[in-house]
This record gives structure tokens, C-alpha cells and sequence, in this order.
């Protein structure tokens, strides 16, 4: 807010006190982070700690939790995760060294007071990002567990799906656990940020390996926009496992699904799309959602993060699930063993509410995920050599309210004929609509999906380099425009630099949390830039 973070209230809504437990959350995580690192140093893990780490994090992503009663819950559950992780440790510790371990302790390992929420809202005030007082070792602190919640939030994804990699969910431990010591410098925790980047793209690459094991790989697909006529359920997020399971137990109840903001690109996948009764996508990008949620008149089921503050008008027909958490909406409880979610609550409320009426709508073109692409690597290639491809303008990223933000609208629109534009994540929506056209049946709005599949705008340049017999991804005709809003763009920015991708232009504004140093750091080694103007950029992306 303001270039300096929300110091009153959140800009997304969130009051203090949650504010408070999620930095209590966060510290303590960090705790049992120093716990869970040394067990693993000494040979030992433990999955419950691993996967606690990855959904505590993913908890306190912006727009997720923004309840106090199932904060404190989770601050509670993580104390008790703590104690586990600790006795692990120092029995793994005695056992390989034949004595107790008398180590430094940091307080985020040990701290314990009884007192409830109360008492956890005071010490979260305590623990939150200015307890660091060195403005650089704060920055490249905040960069990198930014870049962890993103990281864990794919990494919990793809556990849902069945599956995971053991590195990542150590790499978050040994990180976290890193922001405890006092003795590394800007350089280590440099390294670190970097070493987060490599995660990233380890995390989004296993996300990419669950959703299409799961589902199959996104294909081409014309999307409707619009409302047809009968009940109707909306969902909105990112979890494609809870989209899956609503369709099953909607199927033959006369119920249409549409789905809202970053769940448009399920509409690609053949396991998804293969259910009827998925007919389309309503809406656009999550700030909007106070305005369409209203005018859908459904139920709405919020799967994971970018929920607002639900209005009255329709405040008893959303629904929260998994880490989703909004003060008295209704809560869809997770799987119980083998067992799915149970959706009958919101499926009542479709039938009992009934038609939501007709809207008319567009038609948008989802599915060019990497997959896609290389059908048409030949096509692309050709394109480029004959010059009716000049350059592919990476425009990916976050979406938010800010009006700064129709920079990237009209800088679409103002894009010459001969440019293709690759984007994922709510970014699309603020283009999508556009008539762009497209060049020799490549459209000129490539959309890979939601904000974890860069991964395929990034596979798709990686296979561009090859095929041109690059050495340097940075020699491709390829121009990056990122928007960024939360802590998940954080992780595809440091997933681009680990990739080794030069010149990134970030907008709307630079985030707050680089101090000056550690932005020269970006600068001199990445030459990372803010946007300016459309005219100053389109001059640049064109000429260069």
C-alpha cells in the first residue's frame, strides 16, 4: 500500500488481528522448521511435519485465511506439529551422538504461552516482518519466504493429486530455517533466493507431471462466457481435484458448473471437460468478484485463494473449502480417508435457489500449454524464420484493482499484428477478451493456464532455444512484461531468473519489500526494470 505495506488494514480486506496470526503462523513455522532441517541433516523426516510446512505456508498466501478462530486453530495444531518435529530431532540427535543435543535454540523453536487467540494476536505483533531490523536482510528475508508460500502452494497442489518431490518440501524447511540465523550475510540468503528459484521450477514442473497425469493434457477449447439457462454452481481458485469431485456428484441433478478466474483453464482438460455439465466460464479475474458473484446468483465454491470479503447479497450461498477461510461463511470439511468432499450443502442451495437466468457471453480460446505448442513447434518455427512472428511478449502474471493495471490492456491491444502474446494467471483476464486475431492459425493470445503453468510458457522458450540452436534463452525473440500481485508471482519471477531469463519488466509498481540494495542486486545481474509507459515499452519490445 502506498510503497510501504499495509500498516492499518489490508487493501484485500484483512484485519489486523488475522494479520497478527499469520505472522505468529509464519514464525512458528519457521520453528518447526528448525526442528524438521536438523532431523533431516541426521537422516530422519517425518511427512506429517513436510506436508504441515507446505499447507501452513499456503495458509497465509494472500486472500486465503482471513478467519481468527481457524487461524488460532492452526497456530495450535502447529505448536503440537513442533513439539513432534522437536522429539524427532533430539532422538535422532542422542541416538547418532550418545548425548542430549544442548544447542542455541532459537525462540521461534521453543516459545510457549497458554492464553489463546489473544495472546497469540499480541506475539504475532511481536514476530511479523519488521523484526528484522537490517533493511537488506529483511528485504532478500521477505523475497525469499514470499517465494516459499508460492512454492508450497504448487507443492500442496500437487500432493493432493498424489503427487511429490522430497527436495522441494525440504527446501522449504531448510529455508524457513535459514531466516532464523543471524549469522549469514546478503550473500547467503542471495543464494538462497536463487536456490528458491530452482525450487519453483522443480514445484511447477510436479504440478504440471499431477494435473496432466490426472486429467490429461489441455487441449485446445472454446470456452463460453456467458449464463445459460437453469441452476447453476460457480467456482472459483485453483484446485482442479475439488472442481472433479463437484462435477461427479452434480452429474444428472440438471445443474450446470461454470468455473470463475483461474479455474478457467480446467475448461481444457480432457478429464474435466468430458463432464456436460461444465459449460463454460463466468466471470473474470478475483477483484471482480464482489460484482459477479452478485449478479450470478448461485453458489459459489471457493477451492483456494482470492477470496474478498463476501457482500450480504450473497454471503449464505458461498462456500469456503480446503484452506479457504472467511468468518461465518459455510466450510466444506477435506477428504476423511478415501472418501470426497461432501458438496451436498452447495448443491442444495443450487436446487433450492434454481435458474440463475441466461447471460449472453463471448467465446475464449484456453488449452496452449506446452503440449499443445509442440504440436505446432514446426508452424511456430517457420512463423519466426519468415518473420510473420517478430515477437512473443510474455504478459503473465497477477491481476488486481489498481488502475495502473489498464496499462496492460491497452498495451495489448496496441501490439502490432505480428506479435503473439503468452500469458498465464489472472493477468489474461485484462486482454483475454480482446480481438486480437491470430497469425496463420497461431492465435495471438496464447494462454498456457493458471499462474503455475509458466512452467509451460517456460518449457515452450526453453524448446524455441533449442530449436534455433541458441546457447542463450535471452537471445530468443521473446519479451517479458510481468504483472505481479502475490506471493505465487513471486515464486514465477524467481523461476524465470534461476532459468536464467534477463530483462523482466515488473508492473505495475516494484514490490515494496526489495530494499534499495538488494534491487540493485536484480538490476546488475538480471537488469529487471519497472514498467514505464505503454508507448516507452511498445517502442522497446518493437526495436529490440
Amino acid at each position: 500500500m502506498k510503497g510501504t505495506g499495509c500498516t492499518v488494514r489490508g487493501v484485500c480486506g484483512k484485519e489486523p488481528e488475522a494479520a497478527s496470526l499469520q505472522d505468529l503462523l509464519i514464525w512458528l513455522l519457521k520453528g518447526v522448521s528448525f526442528w524438521g532441517n536438523g532431523a533431516r541433516k541426521l537422516g530422519v523426516r517425518s511427512e506429517e511435519v513436510d506436508l504441515f510446512v507446505a499447507e501452513g505456508l499456503f495458509t497465509t498466501i494472500t486472500n486465503v485465511n482471513f478467519d481468527p478462530l481457524s487461524l488460532g486453530k492452526k497456530i495450535e495444531h502447529t505448536l503440537k506439529i513442533r513439539d513432534r518435529a522437536e522429539a524427532l530431532f533430539r532422538k535422532a540427535f542422542a541416538d547418532k551422538n550418545g548425548k542430549d543435543y544442548t544447542g542455541t535454540v532459537p525462540e521461534a523453536a521453543s516459545w510457549k504461552l497458554a492464553g489463546g487467540i489473544d495472546v497469540y494476536e499480541m506475539k504475532g505483533s511481536e514476530v511479523g516482518v519488521m523484526e528484522t531490523k537490517d533493511p537488506d536482510i529483511r528485504s532478500l528475508r521477505e523475497l525469499l519466504v514470499y517465494g516459499l508460500k508460492g512454492i508450497a502452494a504448487y507443492a500442496d497442489h500437487a500432493y493432493i493429486l498424489k503427487h511429490a518431490d522430497d527436495s522441494v518440501l525440504a527446501f522449504l524447511q531448510e529455508a524457513l530455517a535459514a531466516t532464523l540465523d543471524d549469522s549469514l550475510s546478503v550473500n547467503d540468503y542471495v543464494n538462497l533466493v536463487m536456490k528458491a528459484g530452482e525450487h519453483a521450477v522443480k514445484a511447477m514442473a510436479l504440478l504440471d507431471g499431477a494435473n496432466t497425469s490426472t486429467y490429461g493434457n489441455p487441449e485446445v477449447t472454446s470456452v463460453f462466457t456467458g449464463k445459460l439457462e437453469g441452476p447453476g454452481i460457480l467456482v472459483s481458485g485453483h484446485d482442479l481435484l475439488d472442481l472433479e469431485e463437484l462435477l461427479k456428484q452434480t452429474e444428472g441433478k440438471g445443474i450446470n458448473i461454470y468455473t470463475h478466474g483461474e479455474m478457467l483453464p480446467a475448461n481444457a482438460y480432457p478429464g474435466l471437460k468430458k463432464y456436460r455439465h461444465l459449460v463454460g466460464n463466468y466471470g473474470t479475474s478475483w477483484y471482480n468478484q464482489q460484482k459477479e458473484f452478485e449478479e450470478f446468483r448461485g453458489p459459489i465454491v471457493m477451492t483456494t485463494n482470492c477470496i474478498q470479503k463476501p457482500v450480504d447479497t450473497y454471503k449464505d450461498r458461498i462456500f469456503t473449502t480446503g484452506l479457504v477461510g472467511w468468518p461465518d461463511v459455510s466450510h466444506i470439511p477435506n477428504r476423511t480417508g478415501k472418501q470426497p468432499k461432501d458438496f451436498s450443502p452447495v448443491i442444495e442451495k443450487a436446487l433450492e435457489i434454481g435458474d440463475i437466468g441466461i447471460k449472453h457471453g463471448k467465446h475464449i480460446v484456453v488449452g496452449l500449454a506446452h503440449d499443445q505448442l509442440s504440436k505446432v513447434a514446426d508452424k511456430i518455427i517457420d512463423a519466426v524464420r519468415s518473420g510473420k512472428i517478430k515477437k512473443f511478449v510474455v504478459m503473465a502474471g497477477c491481476d488486481g484493482h489498481a488502475k495502473e493495471r489498464q496499462y496492460y490492456t491497452d498495451l495489448a491491444g496496441a501490439l502490432p499484428g505480428n506479435t503473439v502474446i503468452l500469458t498465464a494467471g489472472c493477468a489474461k483476464y485484462r486482454y483475454n477478451m480482446l480481438e486480437l486475431g491470430d497469425i496463420g492459425g497461431i492465435p495471438r493470445i496464447v494462454d498456457a493456464g493458471q499462474c503455475n503453468d509458466s512452467y509451460s510458457l517456460a518449457v515452450t522458450a526453453l524448446k524455441l532455444k533449442e530449436a534455433f540452436g541458441l546457447e542463450d534463452i535471452n537471445d530468443l525473440p521473446i519479451e517479458y512484461d510481468i504483472a505481479w500481485y502475490e506471493q505465487k508471482a513471486v515464486a514465477v519471477l524467481l523461476a524465470l531468473l534461476y532459468l536464467g531469463v534477463k530483462g523482466i519488466r515488473l508492473g505495475p509498481v516494484l514490490p515494496a519489500f526489495v530494499s534499495p540494495n538488494v534491487l540493485k542486486v536484480l538490476v546488475d545481474n538480471f537488469n529487471i526494470r519497472p514498467i514505464t509507459n505503454v508507448k516507452e515499452d511498445l517502442a522497446s519490445i518493437i526495436g529490440r
